[in-house]
């Protein structure tokens, strides 16, 4: 039974992360939910790290320094995991931070729902290094049976978004660690979430709860890694759902291109955003509709061509783009946040008003009525 004072466990790996690690652990500390315990495991770090985990160990006994020698994300989290003595799992990334209520919010959604929930997640936005906000916020509103979108695209977002009830990863398993020996490291949280949706529930908070940081040259941009376990984990649902159409892995491993296109992007790296572009419209024609790619497709073109020449159409066509989104899209609602002044950000959520959004809801819903029911075992 979930009360009020059911402990959440909090689970930090840490490698390397003595420039953000202070901030995860002050805004999980800074919790409204206070029964918690925060078991940070250090995984062969070189720099400060350690050191200052024991700082908050010392101040505060709710801190818990576990050390182990580097094994990557999913070994670390497992250790906290099996360390842990939470009803509840509450993964947060050393480079992420919290809203205050985060827990209480996800916590209180349990009480409230059916013990065939395994999974409450809440909304994340972007940050930058710097902690200033780069774009709206994700929010997917799936929930109940959530296999189809999951396969889909990962609609939790980032791996510090969801709370875990603790039986299903005692039933299920928890991340797997042998991405990491095949050097297909990065969609372990995704393969989790799907484990989980084959057998339980999803439920969502619906606000911005979670600051989930962009870093340059941290596994988020480390694409090859990630396509690669990406491909292992659609191939491992192929083998235990036979009855998945190939379209649903071809619109699934399309939606994921166009995600390491921007990732790609937005790290500079212009010549492999354009090869994943082309890799998204080639699986998904659909994408043609998508006014977005063609933005992005000439933005990388003309950074490529690094002359003042390119710099003159490019600012051209940023301008017309940024007077067309005042026009025919939302306004861009992005805050300039200190690191922890996401406490005081209060969610907006910015719907996407295009015919491209549309037409691929409808298609998966009409997916979801046509073979939703059929692929939860």
């Amino acid at each position: 039974m979930i009360t009020s004072n059911s402990l959440v466990s909090v689970i930090i790996p840490a490698y390397n992360a003595e420039k953000y690690i202070r901030q995860a652990i002050e805004s999980a500390l800074s919790q409204t939910y206070a029964n918690i315990e925060v078991l940070v495991v250090d995984d062969g770090s070189t720099d400060t790290t350690p050191e200052i985990v024991r700082e908050f160990s010392v101040q505060d006994s709710r801190v818990i320094l576990l050390q182990q020698p580097n094994a990557g994300v999913a070994a670390a989290r497992n250790s906290a995991i099996k360390n842990s003595k939470g009803e509840f799992i509450a993964p947060l990334d050393a480079d992420d931070i919290w809203h205050p209520k985060k827990l209480e919010k996800q916590v209180d959604c349990f009480a409230q729902s059916e013990k065939t929930v395994g999974l409450v997640y809440t909304w994340s936005f972007f940050l930058d290094e710097n902690g200033q906000q780069m774009s709206y916020c994700q929010c997917a509103q799936v929930e109940g049976k959530v296999l189809v979108r999951l396969i889909f695209e990962n609609s939790p977002g980032n791996s510090s978004c969801p709370l875990i009830r603790r039986s299903c990863l005692e039933a299920l398993g928890s991340y797997d660690c042998h991405y990491k020996e095949q050097n297909a490291q990065g969609c372990e949280d995704w393969d989790l979430y799907l484990r989980i949706a084959e057998n339980y529930e999803f439920r969502v908070v619906p606000e911005c709860l979670v600051g989930y940081r962009q870093v340059v040259g941290s596994m988020s941009f480390n694409d090859a890694p990630m396509v690669k376990g990406y491909k292992i984990i659609l191939k491992g649902l192929e083998q235990r759902h036979p009855n998945i159409p190939t379209k649903l892995y071809q619109w699934s491993i399309a939606h994921f291109y166009w995600y390491i296109a921007l990732k790609c992007r937005g790290s500079k790296d212009h010549r492999k955003a354009l090869h994943y572009l082309s890799k998204t419209v080639q699986l998904d024609s659909l994408y043609l509709l998508n006014a977005s790619l063609y933005y992005v497709a000439l933005h990388c073109f003309l950074k490529i061509l690094s002359t003042p020449l390119g710099t003159l159409p490019f600012w051209l066509v940023h301008q017309y783009w940024k007077n067309f989104s005042k026009q025919v899209l939302p306004a861009s609602r992005k805050p300039k946040l200190e690191p922890l002044q996401i406490y005081q950000f209060q969610s907006r959520r910015r719907f996407p008003r295009n015919y491209f959004t549309w037409l691929l809801k409808q298609r998966l819903n009409h997916f979801e009525e046509q073979y939703g029911n059929e692929l939860i075992v």
